[in-house]
């Protein structure tokens, strides 16, 4: 496609990810101050006649010439592959492959702030987590399970790249569960399903945050330019059980042992958002401290639990 013709004074933004919810409100928020240029891998989205997009796979040879034919000076990588779009070395090839690639044409051609969005998962879900998981807590999910050993990867190569090269400035996000419009992740499609399988006896307690929350977040990091590792959560939690209950859901008890029965469960019934890998995540809490976070950029999400979950009640009636 043709390029756009900078206006004067905006530094040219590379948002990876384009197609997402999440990255669509980034964008929202960040063209009246930067040119954007909107990269996705699945589908080439439209967004405006200022916001250049492509469909561009990391990888891919052409993928350079962006950086040879804009003056990009920032990146926010929201592009993580999860783990229900592909399988496990499709998903490693673009989560960390990739990635690494994204980073080194960032060193190589200069770009000056860079924000990576990891997620939570990546603390992993056992019975021996602490009451809040702050930014030094080992990141014990590739341990667990081998379907979240892609996101635990591009975590430590995101880190390697926030070290080895300071003049990056590289800001890592850890979110708890993003949900609200638009968001299709395996939580969100549980929330708003009429009919949500629970595992007998477990409510762990969770966190959630409005996309719009996790965008002004996401925006502030960038705009505020401190390095660094990141949690961002807000300071409530609730049970999941009482979540689904908020959120209109019938609950539907899933035997939790022997633990091959509910992974083999959720594998034949097809449930959306009840992924196999993900189980330990509806049994164990992980509640991570985001103080760090809303003490050096001032962050205070809007949105209060009940809102969250009254927009998906009203989706079932």
């Amino acid at each position: 496609m043709s390029t756009p013709t900078s206006i004067k004074g905006q530094s040219d933004i590379l948002v990876t990810g384009a197609a997402g919810a999440l990255a669509q409100q980034v964008i929202t928020r960040l063209r009246n101050r930067y040119r954007v240029i909107a990269v996705d891998f699945r589908e080439e989205v439209y967004l405006s006649d200022d916001v250049p997009s492509y469909r561009l796979d990391l990888n891919k040879r052409g993928f350079e010439d962006l950086f040879k034919r804009y003056d990009i000076k920032g990146i926010i990588h929201l592009g993580r592959m999860i783990s229900s779009e592909e399988n496990r070395m499709r998903r490693y090839a673009s989560n960390v492959i990739g990635s690494e690639r994204l980073f080194k044409m960032a060193h190589k051609y200069g770009v000056e702030k860079t924000l990576v969005l990891s997620t939570y998962h990546v603390y992993g879900a056992n019975a021996y987590n602490p009451a809040l998981l702050d930014e030094t807590s080992p990141l014990k999910a590739a341990g667990l399970t081998m379907d979240l050993v892609d996101s635990v990867e591009l975590e430590n190569l995101a880190q390697i790249f926030l070290w080895r090269y300071p003049d990056m400035n590289m800001t890592i996000l850890r979110p708890c569960n993003i949900v609200g419009p638009g968001v299709k992740n395996a939580i969100s499609q549980l929330l708003s399903s009429h009919y949500a399988p629970v595992l007998a006896g477990f409510s762990p307690m969770m966190q959630f945050m409005h996309i719009d929350d996790m965008a002004d977040a996401i925006v502030l990091a960038f705009q505020g330019n401190k390095p660094g590792i990141y949690n961002v959560a807000s300071n409530d939690w609730i049970a999941f059980q009482k979540a689904l209950e908020l959120c209109g859901c019938t609950r539907v008890p899933f035997p939790s042992v022997p633990p091959s029965l509910p992974k083999f469960l959720a594998r034949v019934a097809k449930i959306r958002g009840f992924n196999s890998y993900l189980l330990n995540y509806f049994k164990y809490p992980v509640i991570i401290d985001g103080t760090h976070f809303q003490e050096e950029f001032g962050f205070r999400p809007h949105y209060e639990l009940r809102e969250i979950f009254r927009y998906y009640r009203t989706m079932k009636v």
